[in-house]
């Protein structure tokens, strides 16, 4: 079908068989609104490429948004009691972490892991956190920046202890992250199969249920754009149902599920302490010479 053809084109996902339900579903209401007569003139009308505001909201509408606040608790209880822990150990030199929540839809994950870190204000005082968010989809990045949910979206997965604690009400709206929770999230939109977001090479890494939704060559190319992403000693996370199968640029982590590090790598879950840092650096009189003489890396604390 060439609706689906051109969607993988700008997307790279694939629309199989078994999915194709899901173009009379959402794009029919889509032709209507927009007077277009049938599929195969809505097919031409992308194929010539003259309105590039069509092409974005016809990925908008074939894209699944799903997510939720906390989604999978139990990912969410590994990153407090065991991922970000071991992360703080590894980074106590620099105080600085860099997290990608990819394909992040709307922003619920993005907002969920800056209240781990909000909610532990002076466990973190002092260091510099960055969570990046990203997805494809034009309106759902919209969406994530203004932080703006409505009931039903907060409903689910969101405790109304922290729903009151981080989110103002808008009348007739729903709800709007606060400024000291947004302060710890940006949002912007980009393809898994692009370069990956400027700034750095990240700590951590959710990649959780995209992969499924591309084929085989694309899963890989999608793999080797994350391992360019990501800090050597780094934690990708992807979704239950996902594995790198395929690639040799990660392998799964020892001890924690749905975890993987770079291949080659000492990751996050066998980050030394800080007095075997301190032993490792004695070791060397060059190296204890360099940080003597070097200079303060900290970088500010992040606004909360």
């Amino acid at each position: 079908m060439a609706i689906a053809r051109l969607f993988e084109q700008a997307t790279g996902q694939t629309l199989s068989q078994d999915r194709f339900w899901r173009i009379g579903t959402t794009l029919t209401p889509f032709c209507k609104a927009r007077c277009i007569e049938s599929f195969d003139h809505l097919a031409l009308a992308l194929e010539r490429g003259l309105d590039r505001g069509l092409s974005l909201d016809m990925i908008d509408a074939l894209l699944n948004n799903e997510t939720s606040f906390f989604r999978d608790a139990g990912v969410f209880t590994q990153l407090s009691e065991a991922l970000l822990p071991r992360l703080a150990a590894a980074r106590e030199r620099e105080k600085r972490i860099r997290i990608w929540s990819a394909a992040c839809s709307t922003g619920q994950e993005a907002y969920s892991l800056a209240m781990l870190f909000a909610e532990q204000r002076e466990r973190w005082a002092g260091w510099r956190i960055d969570i990046v968010g990203s997805d494809i989809s034009r309106s759902a990045i919209e969406q994530a920046r203004d932080g703006l949910y409505t009931q039903f979206e907060v409903q689910r997965g969101l405790p109304i202890r922290q729903l009151i604690a981080w989110f103002d009400p808008v009348l007739d709206q729903g709800w709007r992250a606060k400024p000291q929770l947004a302060s710890y999230v940006t949002f912007q939109r980009h393809n898994l199969l692009g370069p990956p977001p400027a700034g750095g090479r990240f700590d951590l890494i959710l990649c959780r249920n995209a992969l499924l939704y591309f084929s085989a060559e694309r899963r890989h190319q999608m793999l080797e754009g994350l391992s360019l992403a990501i800090a050597q000693d780094g934690g990708l996370l992807l979704g239950a149902g996902e594995t790198v199968q395929g690639s040799t640029r990660f392998v799964a982590d020892s001890e924690l599920p749905m975890v993987y590090r770079p291949a080659g790598a000492r990751g996050l879950s066998h980050a030394r302490s800080g007095s075997e840092q301190a032993q490792s650096a004695s070791s060397s009189n060059d190296q204890a010479l360099s940080v003597r003489h070097g200079r303060d890396h900290r970088l500010p604390v992040a606004q909360s």
